[in-house]
């Protein structure tokens, strides 16, 4: 006797398989991201319990996230409009360089140097905005162009000893004494995401930051002006890149050239990251501290292990693609 399968049966059998595997998926997208970081915390906790799990490593953790979560903060306000900012590493290495020129070379006093560069910060975002928006320029091309013609100002303006004359009230902001045992970076971390924060989930910017992003000709049908709202979220970008650069140079005691080149991969990574995380895909200040924390706490454990120096830029770029990958997975089947 040969049995038949009823081809109706057999559909509803591969729709069934095809919304588990959806489902599936679309958990892995949005939670993988925080499974994976609660993973590390427990491996890391059995296999250095003394070392790992201890108030003053925490503590460590988020003061090394702290400037990646103030750079990584401010990219995510251009990628929530739907754009890039890869001038935000060279903004920082700049921001540090000048701000040491300004009060130990120039004479400038302490607050006025901080609120001076800052303003530079927001003024190169400004710029990459302007290009990216009215000369139609793309915006890859146009933050990479500002960022690396700031390298060769900063080889110019370097041409001096920046290590020299700067005082003991610069490197107190990052150094000083700590408020309640929490250093002054993490403090600054938490000030900047929050505002960040407010401003994209309880202003009208910021329901037209996410407009824009979202869909851009129903936002310019609306009436949104889309030129300002992108000009504004590269100022933010490069606002936060030039705090970061500060603080760095603070930390170091120090200007130094290219010094915060490297925070352009680490703020990608925790930004894509962070898009995976609770969401399908859509980049939040939330997910950007998750995707930090994931980044500072996976090099904290290379660190207590003793991980040869080349792990860590493996581990760095591993991240990035899985963040890229997992954020896209999350997009693809939000829109399913």
């Amino acid at each position: 006797m040969t049995l038949t399968t009823d081809p109706g049966t057999a559909a509803a059998d591969v729709d069934r398989r095809r919304d588990r595997r959806r489902v599936a998926l679309v958990l892995l997208s949005r939670y993988g991201t925080l499974v994976g970081l609660l993973l590390m915390l427990i491996g890391f906790t059995i296999q250095a319990p003394t070392t790992f799990l201890t108030v003053p490593n925490f503590i460590n953790i988020l003061s090394q996230a702290s400037l990646t979560a103030i750079i990584a903060a401010g990219l995510t306000m251009t990628l929530v409009v739907g754009e890039f900012d890869l001038s935000i590493g060279y903004v920082a290495s700049f921001a540090g360089l000048i701000v040491v020129g300004f009060i130990a070379r120039d004479g400038v006093p302490l607050l006025l140097a901080l609120l001076l560069v800052l303003a530079v910060g927001g003024g190169i975002g400004a710029v990459n905005g302007l290009l990216v928006t009215k000369v139609r320029i793309n915006a890859v091309i146009a933050t990479l162009g500002i960022g690396t013609a700031l390298v060769g100002v900063g080889f110019a303006y370097s041409s001096f000893p920046i290590a020299a004359g700067v005082p003991v009230e610069f490197t107190s902001i990052a150094l000083g004494r700590p408020i309640l045992g929490i250093p002054n970076p993490i403090i600054i971390m938490f000030v900047v995401l929050a505002i960040l924060w407010i401003i994209l989930n309880k202003t009208d910017l910021g329901q037209k930051m996410q407009a824009v992003g979202g869909n851009i000709e129903a936002a310019r049908l609306s009436g949104i002006r889309v030129d300002r709202v992108k000009i504004f979220a590269f100022s933010t970008a490069g606002i936060c890149a030039a705090l970061t650069g500060m603080l760095l140079s603070s930390l170091l005691g120090s200007g130094t050239l290219a010094a915060a080149d490297g925070y352009l991969l680490d703020a990608f990574a925790a930004v894509f990251l962070g898009s995976a995380t609770l969401r399908d895909g859509e980049f939040h200040i939330l997910g950007t501290l998750i995707g930090v924390l994931i980044i500072a706490v996976g090099f904290n454990g290379l660190s207590i292990f003793g991980a040869p120096t080349f792990v860590q830029p493996i581990f760095k770029g591993a991240i990035l693609v899985l963040a890229v990958g997992l954020s896209t997975l999350a997009r693809r089947y939000a829109k399913a």
